[in-house]
């Protein structure tokens, strides 16, 4: 039961820090961070498991951490106030070719980042974007001007 207790803490401080971290820095991992996150489920599998080797040990955390995703899934899915919470709502960040500053510095994106965005979706400058938007997995999208 200790270690079912300690994967549960540990699976919602992992969730809030990923939230905190923000949406556009976990889209696009940079080698560094790669190895941070490697490194950071090394550390937390030590919390979880501390000194518990065994393989009943091991199944209890992934099970306990498989059931705390697949719940925070299901309630996400099932209600719209906490998929809100959980999940995030989408922030535009370009409207009709004019720049959204105050949601660009709030997601922390740099002018230069957005405007990589766009071209990628085949626009050719900010100017000629209808809407561009962070969607809650990270990405951009982009609708171009007809």
């Amino acid at each position: 039961m200790d270690i079912v207790l300690r994967a549960s803490v540990i699976f919602f401080f992992v969730f809030a820090v990923t939230r905190a971290v923000g949406r556009r820095e976990l889209a696009s991992l940079e080698p560094f961070d790669m190895i941070l996150l490697i490194v950071t489920g090394d550390l937390i599998q030590q919390g979880v498991t501390q000194n518990d080797y065994s393989v009943t040990g091991a199944l209890t955390a992934v099970a306990t951490m498989s059931a705390l995703t697949v719940f925070v899934s299901y309630v996400s899915f099932k209600s719209r106030y906490a998929r809100s919470k959980l999940d995030g709502e989408p922030v535009v960040l370009v409207l009709d070719g004019n720049v959204l500053e105050g949601n660009l510095k709030r997601q922390r994106i740099t002018r230069d980042e957005l405007a990589a965005a766009v071209r990628l979706q085949q626009a050719e400058s900010l100017e000629d974007v209808k809407l561009a938007v962070l969607e809650t997995g990270g990405g951009i999208s982009v609708i171009p001007k007809s």
